[in-house]
Protein backbone atom coordinates (compact mmCIF):
# COMPACT_ATOMS: atom_id res chain seq x y z
CA UNK A 1 0.00 0.00 0.00
CA UNK A 2 2.84 2.21 0.45
CA UNK A 3 4.29 2.57 -2.75
CA UNK A 4 0.42 3.37 -3.71
CA UNK A 5 0.19 6.25 -0.86
CA UNK A 6 3.80 7.55 -2.01
CA UNK A 7 2.48 8.12 -5.72
CA UNK A 8 -0.44 10.38 -5.00
CA UNK A 9 1.01 12.31 -1.46
CA UNK A 10 -1.66 10.42 1.07
CA UNK A 11 -0.37 8.33 3.94
CA UNK A 12 -1.11 5.17 5.20
CA UNK A 13 -2.39 5.38 8.92
CA UNK A 14 -3.77 1.71 10.93
CA UNK A 15 -6.99 1.10 11.49
CA UNK A 16 -7.06 2.49 15.12
CA UNK A 17 -6.00 6.26 13.94
CA UNK A 18 -8.66 6.38 11.12
CA UNK A 19 -10.54 9.66 11.38
CA UNK A 20 -13.06 11.57 9.10
CA UNK A 21 -11.79 12.59 5.99
CA UNK A 22 -9.64 9.41 5.84
CA UNK A 23 -10.31 6.60 3.13
CA UNK A 24 -11.33 3.63 4.92
CA UNK A 25 -9.31 0.28 3.83
CA UNK A 26 -11.31 -2.66 4.63
CA UNK A 27 -10.55 -6.38 3.97
CA UNK A 28 -13.11 -9.20 4.31
CA UNK A 29 -15.72 -6.38 6.08
CA UNK A 30 -13.03 -5.44 8.59
CA UNK A 31 -11.29 -2.35 8.96
CA UNK A 32 -7.54 -2.56 8.52
CA UNK A 33 -6.72 0.75 7.75
CA UNK A 34 -6.68 4.12 5.94
CA UNK A 35 -5.38 6.44 3.28
CA UNK A 36 -5.14 10.02 4.76
CA UNK A 37 -4.87 12.23 1.80
CA UNK A 38 -2.63 15.06 1.82
CA UNK A 39 -2.68 18.82 2.02
CA UNK A 40 -2.24 21.06 -0.48
CA UNK A 41 1.12 21.91 0.69
CA UNK A 42 3.63 20.73 -1.22
CA UNK A 43 0.84 19.64 -3.89
CA UNK A 44 2.24 21.29 -6.72
CA UNK A 45 5.87 19.70 -5.89
CA UNK A 46 4.63 16.39 -5.76
CA UNK A 47 3.02 16.75 -9.03
CA UNK A 48 5.97 18.29 -10.91
CA UNK A 49 7.97 15.42 -9.48
CA UNK A 50 5.33 12.84 -11.19
CA UNK A 51 5.39 14.74 -14.29
CA UNK A 52 9.41 14.78 -14.48
CA UNK A 53 8.98 11.11 -13.80
CA UNK A 54 6.65 10.46 -16.51
CA UNK A 55 9.00 12.35 -18.80
CA UNK A 56 11.80 11.13 -17.62
CA UNK A 57 14.13 13.99 -17.01
CA UNK A 58 14.15 17.27 -14.97
CA UNK A 59 11.84 19.90 -16.36
CA UNK A 60 14.68 22.41 -16.93
CA UNK A 61 16.55 19.64 -19.08
CA UNK A 62 13.31 19.97 -21.81
CA UNK A 63 13.45 21.07 -25.35
CA UNK A 64 10.48 23.94 -25.99
CA UNK A 65 8.19 21.21 -26.84
CA UNK A 66 8.23 18.69 -24.08
CA UNK A 67 7.81 21.64 -21.95
CA UNK A 68 4.34 22.16 -23.72
CA UNK A 69 4.23 18.54 -22.96
CA UNK A 70 5.13 19.19 -18.65
CA UNK A 71 2.54 21.87 -18.41
CA UNK A 72 -0.09 20.10 -20.35
CA UNK A 73 -0.02 17.29 -17.99
CA UNK A 74 0.26 19.76 -14.91
CA UNK A 75 -3.17 21.59 -16.48
CA UNK A 76 -4.47 18.05 -16.49
CA UNK A 77 -4.07 17.51 -12.90
CA UNK A 78 -5.57 20.35 -11.68
CA UNK A 79 -1.95 21.90 -11.27
CA UNK A 80 -2.63 25.52 -12.19
CA UNK A 81 -6.10 26.21 -9.72
CA UNK A 82 -3.25 26.63 -6.77
CA UNK A 83 -1.96 30.02 -5.84
CA UNK A 84 1.16 30.96 -7.43
CA UNK A 85 1.41 28.01 -9.37
CA UNK A 86 2.18 29.29 -12.89
CA UNK A 87 5.09 30.77 -11.10
CA UNK A 88 6.94 28.24 -9.53
CA UNK A 89 6.19 26.09 -12.66
CA UNK A 90 7.46 28.99 -14.73
CA UNK A 91 10.91 28.72 -12.42
CA UNK A 92 11.02 24.86 -12.78
CA UNK A 93 10.90 25.37 -16.57
CA UNK A 94 13.29 28.69 -16.32
CA UNK A 95 10.63 30.28 -18.59
CA UNK A 96 8.60 33.15 -17.88
CA UNK A 97 5.25 33.48 -16.48
CA UNK A 98 4.01 34.77 -19.61
CA UNK A 99 5.60 31.66 -21.50
CA UNK A 100 3.54 29.68 -19.58
CA UNK A 101 -0.02 31.61 -19.83
CA UNK A 102 0.78 31.26 -23.56
CA UNK A 103 1.07 27.62 -23.48
CA UNK A 104 -2.11 27.06 -20.93
CA UNK A 105 -3.65 29.47 -24.22
CA UNK A 106 -2.95 27.28 -26.84
CA UNK A 107 -4.28 24.27 -24.59
CA UNK A 108 -7.30 26.24 -24.43
CA UNK A 109 -7.57 27.18 -27.92
CA UNK A 110 -6.97 23.34 -28.85
CA UNK A 111 -9.86 22.21 -26.63
CA UNK A 112 -12.13 24.36 -28.83
CA UNK A 113 -14.99 26.02 -26.72
CA UNK A 114 -15.91 25.68 -23.11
Amino acid sequence: MQPVADAVGAEVVSAAQVRPGDIELTWEGELVGGFRPASLDGALDRMIVAVERELGRPAGDLDREQKQEFVRRLDELGAFTLRRSVEDVAEVLGVSRFTVYNYLNALQQGRGPA
